[in-house]
């Protein structure tokens, strides 16, 4: 049954994967310019190895990063100081506000920031071993689950188009899945999808679709961990997170442009490894480095996520002010809020 589903997919779409495959020479000009600006050269790796985030939130959150081949720090606190390297094991920093503010490694080979207020530690923001962002839920999930599942989507006035979803995979062998939620290396830390699959709504994926043959002219793919998410799952997230982390989650009593088929979570991989692109910061991650505008990171860094940004623009779809990964498409508003699990859209698709 499945295999027939994405046969049929695959064919239905076909014709608009050559139709853009053929138009490619014709919008060479249009992808030319979608860079922003000349890719710059990646940061070493002792610089690396020093950037990212010290100190507490709000004020004191002191920011380093890489600009232009330079080691750069900036604070609310600090101003934008330039960084200097004095021996492997301590960077100086020279400031507008003339404070004197150092980097060091201690004995135990931990990062620090010392300022004339204190030593200031490098934040992780919940990342474990493996680079995946968690959380400590508010309550057991299996029980979140149990609640959402007998709970029921708001109830919405006015009219709506008709749902047609469509599975993005078949659509394209340079769209990649890597759905976090059907694993336990989601930020829940436990699975929340039964299938590791992704759905838009029909015209959200043929403009990412579109995005995507843009980007593989420039040697990227689309690696996608999320799209279309039932409802019941937007309430577990919203029930399992603390206060300070609902910023990162979707309001069940308003419903999420997840649950409407009109939203994707996604990044870059490269065409030719077939490893992700770095980012400056991690997918789910509930900190500063989410946002669009996070200063951080390294110059490459930043210029793969406005590359991202730009092609999935250029298409129609918006991204959110806190996540650099997830696009919002143009006509969400039109779709209504869907609480149907994968497996019963696969029975559905499979029996049209």
């Amino acid at each position: 049954m499945r295999g027939r589903q994405r046969l049929a997919l695959a064919s239905r779409f076909f014709c608009v994967a050559a139709c853009l495959a053929i138009a490619g020479a014709g919008s060479s000009a249009q992808t030319s310019s979608l860079p922003p600006g000349p890719e710059p050269a990646d940061a070493s790796a002792w610089q690396k190895e020093w950037v990212g985030d010290y100190g507490a939130d709000g004020p004191a959150l002191v920011t380093v990063g890489e600009k232009d081949g330079k080691l750069f720090l900036i604070g609310k606190q600090t101003g934008e100081c330039s960084l200097s390297r004095k021996s492997a094991e301590e960077l100086t920093a020279t400031c507008p506000s003339a404070a004197k503010v150092t980097l060091g490694k201690d004995s135990s080979g931990a990062f620090f920031l010392q300022t004339a207020a204190g030593k200031l530690g490098r934040r992780d923001f919940g990342m474990d071993a493996n680079e995946v962002a968690r959380i400590q839920p508010v309550r057991p999930v299996a029980e979140l689950r149990r609640e959402a599942m007998e709970a029921s989507p708001p109830r919405e006035e006015g009219q709506f188009r008709k749902p047609d979803l469509v599975e993005l995979a078949p659509l394209d062998a340079a769209i990649h899945l890597d759905i976090r939620y059907a694993t336990q290396n989601d930020f829940l830390g436990t699975p929340v999808y039964t299938e590791a699959r992704a759905f838009l709504q029909r015209p959200a994926a043929e403009a990412l679709l579109r995005a995507e043959k843009k980007l593989e002219q420039l040697g990227y793919g689309l690696l996608i961990h999320d799209a279309y998410r039932p409802w019941y799952v937007t309430k577990i997230f919203w029930d399992a997170t603390p206060a300070e982390g609902k910023i990162f989650v979707a309001d069940p009593s308003q419903g999420s442009r997840h649950n409407r088929g009109c939203a994707v979570d996604l990044t870059l991989y490269d065409l030719r490894t077939g490893k992700p692109i770095e980012m400056p910061g991690t997918y789910d991650e509930m900190s500063p480095r989410s946002y669009p505008n996070y200063l951080g990171g390294t110059s490459l860094q930043r210029w793969h996520r406005e590359l991202l940004r730009r092609a999935m623009e250029s298409e129609g779809f918006t991204v959110y002010e806190f996540e650099w990964w997830h696009f919002d498409y143009k006509d969400w508003r039109e779709y209504p809020i869907l609480n149907v699990p994968f497996e019963k859209l696969g029975a559905s698709a499979a029996n049209d």
